[in-house]
């Protein structure tokens, strides 16, 4: 029996066994992808039919306009986006104190004389943050310079006591004119404390623009902190330098200039934040673009454009329903065009709250057709979006080969954060930027929400992936 049993144990005991392995345990179902084809037109949709960033823009530039740093234009502006955003859905809204400089620009002129002829007014417009003549009559002979070798080429005693004008004009061969304009900008040419070492009474240049027009366009001058005397700095347009250096080729031409402009110390603005908080965690997507403008521009797309856009991501998310995996949390600047103290705060106060930040999306060329992202980042993180890329080819965005994000988001990079910068179809921006004609009808209201539309769809796409 004992026998018996030795034999059939093993053989009923395997068979049980054998029979175990028939039934496997059920392997966890697989959590569903998106259709993100589906989801891109979802956005795309809503956006064009319900958005709101073409009203909110015409609130801000013909409601408000000019919201200049430190003055009540811009403590509307501040208001406005506050309640904006709070419309859109942002769930927390708050204000960030940015110390930002009192500069006013005051009466200015500028007045041009042959030695045969009367004195004739020319446009122009005082460098933000420039120095200004007291309210007195500077005058002095015109120095014509073309290139920064002929700067350097000149001595101190042919600069001396002169007023340096510079005909340097953006590079028309450029086709992307983000580029032209930035190497121009750039240019030692164009700095009142290299031509103010030199013994220059002031500085004249002419407009950084693609238009042909006479209309001025502003910028921000630097004065280095050694700089014993700060000269005047100003700018006039493009056919009043072409017919300036026509003179200075056959004559001597003076010049008198007289500019109130000065800096008062500083004030307090703000930077307007608002965000959703995320449902999985509090790492922060942000997007970004600057509320301020010129003191005397309505800053349609520079950059009202970029600000609307920036609340209707939120809105649409809200619209939609999406449950965001992460903090979506938009950032309007304060004082971009003459100082840039916004950014710096942002990032100061981030790296002091070590607030962890996934990715940053930056917006300031413009309401036109956008064309694509600029990736700031590293090789795999870009690896990782241009997987995307056919997702956005519908929309007319391809270009994702640039790897500059300049614009108020910059010095997140130094955090170590992913940057990313939209890109627009730029060959008019620089006819208006900075100018008296960067007004809304300016705006293509399909165009801004088309910008709109694919800046909503990278969002969407960063916080369901990464």
């Amino acid at each position: 029996m004992k026998k018996i049993l030795l034999i059939i144990l093993p053989l009923f005991l395997s068979g049980f066994l054998f029979s175990q392995k028939k039934y496997p345990a059920q392997k966890p179902k697989p959590i569903p992808k998106f259709n993100y084809q589906e989801e891109f037109k979802k956005i795309s949709d809503e956006v064009f039919l319900h958005g709101m960033a073409y009203d909110n823009l015409g609130e801000l530039t013909k409601g408000i306009g000019a919201r200049f740093s430190a003055t009540p234009g811009y403590a509307k502006a501040t208001e406005w986006a506050e309640k904006k955003l709070k419309e859109a859905g942002a769930e927390n809204v708050w204000k960030q104190e940015v110390k930002v400089p009192v500069w006013v620009r005051g009466k200015e002129s500028l007045q041009i004389k042959t030695s045969s002829g009367d004195w004739k007014n020319v446009r122009m417009l005082s460098f933000g943050n420039s120095e200004g003549t007291k309210g007195k009559d500077l005058v002095a002979d015109i120095l014509l310079v073309n290139t920064a070798q002929e700067l350097v080429n000149l001595t101190t005693a042919q600069v001396k006591d002169k007023i340096i004008f510079v005909n340097y004009m953006i590079d028309p061969t450029i086709i992307n004119t983000t580029d032209s304009y930035l190497i121009a900008a750039k240019s030692k040419l164009l700095s009142a404390s290299v031509i103010g070492k030199k013994g220059a009474k002031a500085l004249i240049i002419r407009s950084l623009t693609t238009a042909s027009d006479d209309i001025p366009h502003a910028k921000m001058i630097y004065y280095e902190p050694d700089d014993k005397a700060r000269i005047p700095a100003l700018t006039i347009g493009v056919r009043s330098a072409d017919e300036l250096e026509k003179l200075l080729k056959t004559q001597t031409v003076k010049a008198k200039i007289n500019m109130t402009a000065e800096l008062k110390g500083e004030t307090i603005n703000h930077n307007i934040i608002g965000e959703i908080p995320g449902k999985k965690d509090s790492k922060i997507i942000l997007i970004g673009a600057q509320l301020d403008s010129w003191d005397f521009a309505e800053g349609a797309h520079d950059d009202g454009a970029g600000v609307a856009q920036c609340i209707e991501i939120l809105r649409t998310f809200k619209a939609l329903g999406y449950d965001n995996n992460h903090t979506l949390r938009v950032v309007l600047y304060a004082n971009s065009e003459n100082g840039g103290q916004g950014r710096d705060m942002y990032e100061a106060q981030a790296k002091k709250k070590d607030e962890k930040h996934i990715f940053a999306l930056g917006t300031d060329a413009g309401g036109y057709s956008p064309r694509g992202f600029s990736l700031d980042m590293s090789p795999q993180r870009r690896k990782l979006i241009f997987e995307w890329k056919n997702y956005f080819l519908p929309y007319g965005v391809y270009d994702f080969g640039q790897t500059d994000a300049i614009q108020d988001i910059a010095p997140l990079k130094k955090l170590s954060i992913p940057l990313a910068e939209l890109v627009v179809d730029t060959q008019r921006y620089f006819d208006y930027h900075h100018s008296e004609k960067d007004t809304f009808d300016k705006v293509s209201k399909r165009e801004l929400l088309l910008g709109a539309v694919v800046m909503t769809q990278m969002i969407f796409m960063i916080d369901k992936n990464w």
